[in-house]
């Protein structure tokens, strides 16, 4: 009995050896393809990262500042659009970056007596982008504000039968959002948003009669719009002008 417990042992223990071994070796290879498997995965990481001297440089925005928005539109325009407007020069809108956003507006009551009389108000907006490596270009992100505020526009509060249409000639992008809104009386709105560049203008304009007056007429109130809104445009190009460098003077040879 005392034989056969000790022959088992040597058996179990020789048939052990070979898995210990196997193991072992497993271990030893799994070692050595671990060390080259990572020395490829290190290379393919390596390689798969962005090279930041081959990337493209992102394009420089076209605009580096914003015209003043109460003067963007002419004064013989203002007064067309916004008669006995309470102040011709606009209420301009608080900014602590004027280079990335500004605005002002206008509004007037013109009375005419018995024919009552006609309200208008009008209001312009710029927003400017510049090219971010985390956010993009500076277009691309004009134009991702350029579609947000015509999706605005077409969902004011109040707005009935919003009709958007494109505005040609304004910009590189223009679009113009009419709507009516009831409120004591109805409003007649109208909103062109365009895009120049990497600047996104918004201009509001509205009307409404009081006192039995007629109706605005807004073929009429989105011609006027659309030519606020190019002025407005122009005036981005303009501010970004430099003036040009005036010729220095000889300098007397001593």
């Amino acid at each position: 009995m005392h034989r056969s417990a000790s022959r088992l042992t040597r058996v179990l223990a020789c048939a052990a050896v070979p898995v210990i071994l196997t193991v072992a070796g497993c271990s030893s290879d799994s070692g050595k393809d671990k060390g080259s498997n990572d020395g490829k995965k290190s290379d393919a990481s390596s390689s798969a990262k962005p090279n930041a001297k081959s990337a493209a440089p992102l394009e420089k925005a076209a605009f580096a500042t914003l015209p003043d928005p109460c003067k963007a539109v002419q004064t013989a325009t203002i007064e067309a659009l916004v008669p006995e407007a309470k102040d011709k020069n606009g209420t301009a809108t608080k900014s602590n970056d004027l280079t990335s956003r500004a605005s002002c507006s206008w509004n007037g009551l013109d009375e005419d007596g018995l024919k009552g009389s006609q309200y208008r108000w009008l209001s312009l907006s710029y927003f400017r982008y510049d090219s971010h490596a985390s956010l993009g270009s500076a277009n691309a992100r004009a134009e991702e504000q350029y579609n947000k505020q015509v999706e605005a526009a077409k969902a004011s509060e109040g707005a009935q039968d919003p009709k958007a249409e494109a505005a040609a000639g304004i910009g590189d992008q223009g679009t113009s959002v009419a709507y009516t809104v009831k409120k004591e009386v109805d409003f007649s709105n109208t909103t062109i948003v365009a895009r120049t560049q990497n600047v996104v203008i918004t201009l509001d304009y509205n009307g409404a009669a009081y006192e039995g007056a007629g109706a605005p007429d807004r073929a009429k109130l989105l011609q006027d719009a659309i030519t606020a809104a190019k002025e407005a445009v122009a005036s981005v190009d303009a501010a970004n002008k430099q003036p040009a460098e005036q010729p220095q003077s000889p300098q007397p040879q001593q």
